[in-house]
């Protein structure tokens, strides 16, 4: 069987660093600054809550992608492209992807109903007349 060569572990800035710090709370295994999965009998230091690096695994399957945003910073940072509407970054379901889903469904409508309008302007049967 091949063996797959492990992903490297990425980096946080400062800011990303505050971000993870404050999802940290949100960990079901985050005990007022402890780790209950890596408790033996002795309270042990969240590892997460001290690193600049993702090194938890639990945090990163789990708590992470409650942070779509930082999520993509850090792991998809290649993929990764700005929502035109709102900054955001997001990655892309294709090659054609302008807006995050957030804004997608909101820019749809808007899209839609600016086409409806033109259409209905140029409809004969409404009174739209051509000055000859």
């Amino acid at each position: 069987m091949k063996k797959s060569k492990p992903e490297p572990i990425p980096v946080m800035d400062y800011r990303q660093y505050r971000r993870a710090r404050r999802l940290v709370h949100e960990c079901c295994n985050y005990d007022g600054g402890h780790c209950i999965a890596l408790d033996d009998g002795e309270e042990c230091v969240c590892v997460q809550s001290i690193s600049y690096s993702l090194l938890c695994r639990w945090f990163r399957a789990a708590v992470l992608p409650l942070d779509r945003e930082l999520e993509t910073a850090l792991f998809h940072r290649l993929d990764a492209k700005r929502c035109a509407v709102c900054g955001a970054l997001f990655t892309p379901g294709s090659n054609r992807a302008k807006y995050c889903p957030e804004c997608a469904g909101r820019m749809k409508r808007i899209k839609a109903a600016q086409r409806k309008r033109k259409q209905r302007a140029k409809c004969h049967a409404l009174g739209a007349k051509n000055p000859l």
